[in-house]
C-alpha cells in the first residue's frame, strides 16, 4: 500500500530542467502564434464581411497581417 520512501515526500524526484524549459518555450510559442492567428482571422473576417472588399482581398489582408505579425513576434 505505501511505498518505501526514505526521504520526505515533498522533495520528490530529480527534475529535468532542460526538458521543462523546452516544454515551456514550446507552450509560449504556441500561445503567441495561436493568438496571432486568431486575431488575424477575426480582422480578415470583419474586413471581408463588413466592407465591399470581398473574399480575395480579405484573404490577401490576412496573409499580409500574418507575415507582419510573425516578423514582429520573432
Amino acid at each position: 500500500m505505501a511505498e518505501n520512501n526514505t526521504g520526505p515526500v515533498e522533495t520528490g524526484a530529480e527534475m529535468d530542467y532542460a526538458e521543462h524549459e523546452k516544454t515551456y518555450n514550446m507552450f509560449l510559442n504556441l500561445t503567441k502564434y495561436g493568438t496571432l492567428a486568431c486575431v488575424v482571422i477575426l480582422i480578415a473576417m470583419a474586413f471581408g464581411f463588413f466592407t465591399a472588399a470581398g473574399f480575395f482581398t480579405s484573404t490577401l489582408l490576412a496573409i499580409i497581417l500574418l507575415a507582419i505579425g510573425i516578423y514582429v513576434l520573432k
